[in-house]
C-alpha cells in the first residue's frame, strides 16, 4: 500500500510503496500541453500495485509534479531529480527510473545520476531533440503499444518515435531493449470518474510483465 504523500525538495510530491532495501524504482508520470497542476498517474499507480508485491526488497516512489506539462519539462525533470535524491536519502544505492509517456523524457534526463542503472519507458515520449547522453552506461528498456497515438485533446506517442530513439541510443552504445504490445493504447489504466480506483486498459498485463522482467534483471 502506498504511504501518505510527502514533499520533495523541489516542491513536488512523492509517495512510497514498500521500503528500499538498498534499491528503488523512481516512477515519473506523463504530461500535457497545458500548464496544469500535477496528478498521480493512474497507469503508474496500477503498475506499481501490480509489480511491487513481487519485489519486497524494492521501494517504489511515485512522483506528482508541480506542473505536468511538456512546456515546463525543466520543472518536471527537477521534480524527478528531487525524487532520485529522496530515494538516495532513503538508502537506495541502486535505482531504476520508470517513466510513463513524458516520464520517458524526465527519466532519461535524470539517468546520469550515479545510482541509476536503467531507464524503463512505458509508451515513452522520447522526441528527436531529447539529449540521450545521460543514458551512456545505462540500460534503456522500452515497451510501446502498437495503437498508441495522439488524439484530439488526448496525449499519445506514436511507437515510431520510441523506435527512432532506441536506434539513436543503440548507435551511441547504449544497451537497448524494445518490445511492442499488440493492441496496446497510450494509457495502461485510467482513473475512474468516481475517483475510486482505476480502469485497466487492453494490454496492461503485457506492460506489467515487461516491467517485471526488467526488474528481475535489475535484482538478479
Amino acid at each position: 500500500m502506498a504511504a501518505p504523500a510527502f514533499e520533495l525538495a523541489s516542491g513536488a510530491e512523492g509517495r512510497w510503496t514498500g521500503t528500499p532495501h538498498g534499491a528503488a524504482v523512481v516512477c515519473v508520470n506523463g504530461g500535457t500541453a497545458a500548464r496544469v497542476p500535477g496528478t498521480w498517474s493512474a497507469s503508474l499507480e496500477w503498475l506499481v500495485g501490480a509489480v511491487a508485491p513481487r519485489f519486497p526488497r524494492l521501494g517504489f516512489v511515485e512522483v506528482r509534479y508541480r506542473v505536468k506539462s511538456w512546456h515546463r519539462l525543466d520543472l518536471c525533470v527537477a521534480d524527478g531529480a528531487a525524487a532520485v535524491d529522496a530515494a538516495r536519502e532513503a538508502g537506495a544505492e541502486r535505482i531504476v527510473l520508470l517513466g510513463f509517456s513524458m516520464g520517458g523524457a524526465v527519466a532519461t534526463s535524470n539517468a546520469a545520476a550515479p545510482e541509476v542503472e536503467a531507464v524503463v519507458g512505458v509508451n515513452p515520449w522520447l522526441p528527436p531533440q531529447l539529449d540521450l547522453a545521460p543514458l551512456r552506461g545505462r540500460r534503456l528498456a522500452i515497451v510501446h503499444g502498437t495503437l498508441d497515438a495522439p488524439l484530439p485533446g488526448i496525449p499519445g506517442v506514436k511507437p515510431a518515435q520510441s523506435a527512432a530513439a532506441a536506434a539513436r541510443a543503440a548507435a551511441a552504445g547504449v544497451e537497448v531493449e524494445r518490445e511492442l504490445v499488440r493492441g496496446g493504447l497510450h494509457a495502461v489504466a485510467l482513473r475512474r470518474r468516481s475517483g475510486d480506483g482505476v480502469l485497466v486498459l487492453p494490454g496492461a498485463t503485457r506492460y506489467r510483465d515487461f516491467v517485471v522482467r526488467e526488474l528481475e534483471r535489475f535484482c538478479a
